[in-house]
């Protein structure tokens, strides 16, 4: 069976993405006094007492709302308790008990599913509030007093829900290849994990900044474990205004921090703008693989060397990560789109490749009687020895007689040749230089 799904749910502003980021331990939903600031449903990894369960947070369930996007909130939270092994049902202990909760519950008593019923903003549980006990109205067994703010209580919440996964629920630690979809604001992101998923698993509108979190969602292809993380479109920074919308910007850029590989999504109608190329080198600078995928290629005019232009034009660029990968697809008309997982699963093995050190230095030792290696006043660079020490990013150790001989250019010329014989498709290649008897750190 697969690792057990506990999904928080609830009408908007009762804290339900603050007892989500306390449970996993780290501040993964935005959390903000706002109705409504989580829209999509938010997946991380939780631990409790050594065991393992995937949590989902969800937009606040507004069950009589005809509101275009809430109405796709309340079928995004739906979702998530289809899938939830266990579901946590999150009220406000200040406000009491509402005509809203009592709808929620009905929606949550159809489900059949085990549901923990969590009244948070009690800040002392041991001074429970006059209409507390109307929360029994609901049905829902004995609810648990919370303060999600103060983790009042938690460890009872927590016990109640490992208590409730079925026996054979899955339950270790797994390791998955993570993904992150990254690129401006509208470019069809959130649209292509749809569809790699089969499934409306992401909102997708029209609207730009839809996604304002990073989205979390495990899924398996060929055998092979993932985990797909959609990210609030990146803006420039002079667009940047709601604190809301900075937050996702921070959002997105630890997406790529923690991800393996990127998918940077351009436009193809707009073509490559500074923007993508800034959202390119974040993703460069941090090492990990890069795959770009030119959407919107349906939209495009095509002559007899259209996608060639085009793609020359890209690398031109884009010539300080010409390792990546170009693939150009059309999400609306499902064209090439096996090609972005198949793409992102072989630049993830590339980055976590590791090369024999014997043909590391014949290949380099082959390299330097190709082109010699350059010299300053007589004295010529002499590299001794090659290693790689590190992988995703791949890293790369010579030991040199002088640092200040080894020019950039031939150091490319070495990244190049490395490339030719190896591989290393779409990822980064870092290499760190030596002086004979320096001792690495």
């Amino acid at each position: 069976m697969s690792k057990p799904i506990v999904a928080i749910v609830g009408r908007p502003n009762v804290g339900k993405s603050t007892l989500f980021n306390k449970i996993v331990g780290k501040r993964v939903s935005i959390v903000e006094d706002t109705p409504g600031v989580t829209r999509d449903r938010i997946y991380a990894e939780a631990e409790w007492n050594s065991v393992h369960f995937a949590l989902i947070d969800t937009g606040g369930i507004e069950p009589s709302s005809n509101d275009v996007i809430l109405s796709q909130m309340r079928e995004q939270a739906q979702i998530a308790m289809d899938m939830a092994d266990v579901i946590l049902f999150v009220v406000d202990g200040k406000e009491g008990l509402t005509t809203a909760d009592r709808e929620v519950a009905s929606m949550l008593m159809r489900t059949g599913k085990k549901v923990i019923l969590v009244v948070n903003k009690v800040d002392k549980p041991t001074r429970l509030p006059d209409d507390f006990y109307d929360f029994y109205e609901l049905g829902m067994g004995e609810p648990i007093a919370v303060s999600a703010v103060n983790m009042l209580n938690f460890g009872d919440v927590l016990d109640e829900i490992v208590e409730s996964f079925p026996d054979d629920a899955d339950t270790e630690e797994e390791d998955n290849i993570k993904i992150a979809v990254i690129g401006k604001p509208n470019v069809g992101k959130s649209s292509l994990i749809n569809c790699l998923l089969g499934e409306k698993r992401v909102i997708v509108s029209p609207i730009a900044g839809t996604t304002r979190d990073s989205i979390d969602t495990p899924f398996e292809k060929d055998g092979e474990k993932y985990i797909l993380i959609d990210t609030a479109g990146i803006r420039r920074k002079s667009k940047v205004n709601e604190d809301i919308e900075k937050y996702s910007v921070i959002r997105a850029i630890a997406a790529i921090e923690r991800c393996d590989v990127c998918i940077l999504m351009i436009d193809a109608a707009e073509g490559l703008s500074e923007q993508d190329k800034k959202i390119a080198g974040a993703a460069h600078e941090a090492g990990k693989g890069i795959v770009v995928a030119v959407n919107k290629w349906d939209l495009i005019e095509k002559e007899t060397n259209t996608m060639r232009d085009f793609r020359r034009e890209l690398e031109s660029e884009l010539l300080f990560m010409s390792y990546a990968p170009i693939i150009f697809i059309s999400v609306a008309e499902k064209k090439r789109i096996d090609q972005v997982i198949a793409t992102a699963k072989a630049v993830a093995e590339s980055r976590a490749m590791r090369v024999p050190t014997g043909q590391l230095n014949s290949l380099i030792q082959d390299a330097m009687m190709m082109k010699q290696p350059p010299s300053d006043k007589g004295r010529r660079l002499r590299i001794y020895y090659a290693t790689q020490v590190a992988v995703k990013p791949p890293l790369f150790s010579f030991q040199i007689n002088k640092r200040e001989l080894m020019h950039f250019s031939y150091a490319r010329y070495l990244e190049n040749k490395i490339r030719e014989g190896f591989g290393f498709n779409g990822t980064s290649i870092k290499f760190v230089f030596r002086e004979k008897g320096e001792k690495g750190e």
